[in-house]
């Protein structure tokens, strides 16, 4: 109807989903976007907002409830690395509903990353690991709007990236640019969740604006990853751990002032809080 706003319009192609009276499943969020005008994540946002779950969400409850997807749909997350934490990170949070997504990476896939990054394939080689996670996400869950920046974050980049986010998550390879990430979270009053991983070993942690962070505790440059390579459980459960923390701080939860170490060699946990 002609003057008649596009989330109205939504909101009364939905009405038929509401109460649970019909599953509301992707070609139907498809349909309403384009019948309406609204993004997908749009549809969905107006969708939750009436009572009606999105299909692709069911399998979250009652872990997630309603209010708490509404949350998530309405998030931005900024995430600093697409490599082996990275490409499992941004999968869990695009299957979550996490509605927005930032990722900055600056490097290009190598054959050596083939055994441990979700991203990486054969035909990725050479090309910006950037590249398979904007052709991967919509076809996963296209309601998320996902930006990419395909270079290294520095000194001068990384306050301009952070702008607007809700949370960081460090998923950098390596020491160097780990400090300097915490430093910039904490002056743009944003939580952080980190991760590293070397061997069968691995920390995933939260910082909280201005707290101490494992980043004041390593080296500021360097590494052991590669001297005693990446097996692909350690990445996936620090990914894991770290989509789980994400979550976590976005629906309200605070971000301690611990770190959980683990070593999957003898199946140990433990949690050192600062």
């Amino acid at each position: 109807m002609a003057g008649t706003s596009p989330e109205t319009l939504a909101r009364e192609a939905l009405g038929r989903f509401a109460g649970g009276s019909a599953p509301l499943n992707p070609l139907d969020e498809h349909a309403v976007a384009s019948m309406s005008g609204l993004s997908l994540l749009d549809v969905e946002r107006t969708a939750v907002r009436m009572g009606i779950l999105p299909e692709r969400y069911r399998r979250n409850t009652n872990t997630i409830n309603l209010a708490d997807q509404a949350v998530l749909l309405d998030s931005r997350v900024a995430m600093v690395g697409l490599g082996g934490l990275g490409g499992y990170v941004l999968e869990s949070l695009a299957r979550i509903g996490v509605g927005r997504i930032r990722a900055a990476e600056g490097d290009v896939f190598e054959a050596s990353n083939l055994n441990r990054q979700l991203l990486s394939e054969e035909r990725w080689l050479g090309v910006s690991k950037a590249a398979p996670a904007k052709e991967r996400i919509p076809r996963i869950n296209p309601a998320v709007e996902l930006e990419t920046v395909e270079a290294f974050l520095n000194a001068e980049t990384v306050g301009p990236f952070l702008d607007g986010v809700d949370l960081v998550m460090d998923c950098l390879g390596g020491l160097d640019f780990r400090a300097p990430l915490q430093h910039a979270a904490a002056e743009a009053g944003i939580p952080m969740v980190t991760a590293a991983v070397a061997g069968w070993c691995g920390y995933v942690g939260a910082v909280a604006p201005g707290a101490p962070g494992p980043a004041d505790l390593l080296p500021r440059s360097g590494g052991v990853e590669d001297e005693i390579g990446t097996p692909p459980p350690t990445v996936m459960l620090a990914a894991s751990l770290q989509a789980r923390e994400c979550v976590r701080i976005l629906l309200g939860g605070v971000a301690e002032q611990s770190v959980l170490l683990f070593d999957l060699a003898d199946s140990t946990f433990e949690t050192i809080r600062f």
